[in-house]
């Protein structure tokens, strides 16, 4: 009998082998393990100095000898870091226009270099600034939570900037009873928009909605054809919200910041307007609180004030007038009833207010009808001793009998 067999247990030839065992359990590693990740990644995160960390990069191969052989002159520090060039031509001197595509708000400016300095706000340049190629001055623009809004700049204003007609004109209105039409609700129907803009006189302003896809495409060809434009901000009518003039409406329940913020929105929809207009409204008008913000925003931007004279008891005029702000109240809604002969018949109510007292504002809506009549009525209108002019024109001519 062997040592084996003696310590061996009953009924078994051998004694049991001992299993090696590992110090720790299987979810103890995957825990190890996992903690060593986490610690790699937060030291990984702490430690790791790149400003450009998370952020999408793109690499572009180019040529260098397709590139200008001038040296590009540097944007001013007013120029938005989301600018890129988008076209170039050849001027003069060796000289370059490029024009820049703002990144947050889609306007385009000019800027000339090579040859000398460059055209550019802050830079030796020429006295006048360089316009974009739908006539917009880059510096009369302010950026805004929304986008670009207007803004006056080294004493312009956009009303002055952005008004129709031309010193000869102006002059000729001193001296003639004068007729402004101003065609309002535009911009949301791009068939009716384009007839008043295409059909009517460039004398005749046009009011454009904030709302619509391309509102700016439509103002920048009313521009175009030498139109007047302003910016119909809509505001609470007395039976809101039954009568809803749309998304950002100005309402008299309203703080003054919040309804601030709401004509921020409106302006940054497009540009190149010389002033407001009251979009609906006959609540919000009437309520000095809610209009007097309204009537400080504009003369701290530079534009004119129209009311469309449909509220009796409106409080823009004072309040206009306290700010210094280019005023005008509608003499007459000139398709309040849009058939032909109620239309013409307001029209000769105008010629008689004029004559009366120098000049007259009339408004009307882009119907069919009235864009018809008032295009026919102009056309014959010198002859009868009256002017058409454009509203600033007519906000600036003082009264005369």
């Amino acid at each position: 009998m062997t040592t084996d067999d003696l310590s061996a247990p009953l009924g078994q030839d051998r004694p049991r082998k001992r299993r090696a065992r590992l110090p720790f359990t299987a979810p103890q590693a995957i825990a190890a393990l996992l903690g060593l990740f986490l610690l790699t990644f937060a030291g990984f995160a702490l430690f790791n100095h790149d400003p450009l960390g998370g952020e999408p990069l793109a690499k572009v191969a180019y040529d260098p000898a397709t590139l200008p052989s001038e040296k590009p002159a540097k944007p001013s520090t007013g120029a938005p870091a989301s600018a890129s060039p988008s076209t170039m031509t050849d001027t003069s001197h060796g000289q370059r226009t490029v024009t820049i595509i703002d990144g947050s708000s889609g306007q385009r400016h000019d800027m000339v270099i090579g040859g000398g300095a460059a055209a550019m706000p802050g830079a030796a340049a020429p006295a006048s600034p360089a316009l974009s190629s739908t006539g917009i001055n880059p510096k009369l623009l302010e950026k805004s939570r929304y986008g670009m809004i207007p803004v006056i700049a080294g004493g312009l204003k956009p009303s002055q900037a952005y008004a129709a007609g031309t010193d000869l004109e102006r002059a000729r209105a001193a001296t003639m009873p004068s007729v402004a039409i101003v065609i309002t609700g535009l911009g949301v129907g791009a068939a009716k928009t384009t007839e008043a803009i295409t059909k009517l006189p460039g004398a005749v302003t046009l009011a454009f909605t904030p709302y619509g896809s391309e509102p700016n495409m439509l103002v920048e060809r009313a521009r175009a054809q030498k139109h007047e434009v302003l910016l119909q901000v809509p505001m609470e009518p007395f039976n809101y919200p039954d009568n809803d003039p749309g998304p950002q409406t100005l309402l008299t329940t309203q703080t003054p910041e919040q309804n601030i913020d709401r004509l921020t929105w409106h302006m940054s929809r497009f540009q190149g307007y010389v002033g407001l207009a009251n979009f609906m409204g006959s609540r919000f008008v009437v309520t000095d609180d809610a209009m007097q913000p309204i009537i400080k925003e504009a003369a701290k931007r530079g534009l004119v004030y129209l009311d469309d004279g449909a509220a009796p008891r409106s409080v823009a005029g004072p309040l206009a007038e306290a700010q210094t702000v280019p005023f005008a109240t509608a003499d007459a809604i000139i398709d309040s009833v849009p058939t032909a002969a109620e239309i013409d018949k307001a029209l000769a109510k105008l010629e008689s207010i004029a004559r009366e007292r120098g000049k007259a504002v009339g408004v009307a809506s882009a119907l069919p009808v009235s864009i018809e009549h008032i295009a026919a009525w102009a056309k014959g209108l010198e002859s009868r001793g009256l002017l058409l002019v454009p509203l600033t024109t007519a906000m600036t001519k003082s009264k005369s009998s």
